[in-house]
């Protein structure tokens, strides 16, 4: 896995306030980031899989019930 250097900018009293209780900044951000990508997918899973149920006419019931299924015997 190759990583990359990313910036942004933060208030200076953020920043501070971080460091002073001992905060991973680094680790806080990328963690919040795979949060967001991670919830952005199953967002976009979501609306596919409605997608899918309304041309097949299932419930978005029925259509998290078959997931869950699936995800569960792996």
């Amino acid at each position: 896995m190759k990583w990359i250097t990313v910036s942004t900018k933060v208030r200076r009293e953020l920043l501070e306030k971080a460091r002073e209780h001992g905060i991973n900044v680094s680790k806080v951000l990328r963690r919040a980031l795979e949060e967001e990508v991670k919830r952005k997918e199953e967002e976009e899973a979501r609306r596919a899989a409605n997608k899918v149920a309304e041309s097949i006419h299932l419930s978005p019931e029925e259509v998290a019930r078959i997931i869950r299924e699936a995800r569960d015997s792996r």
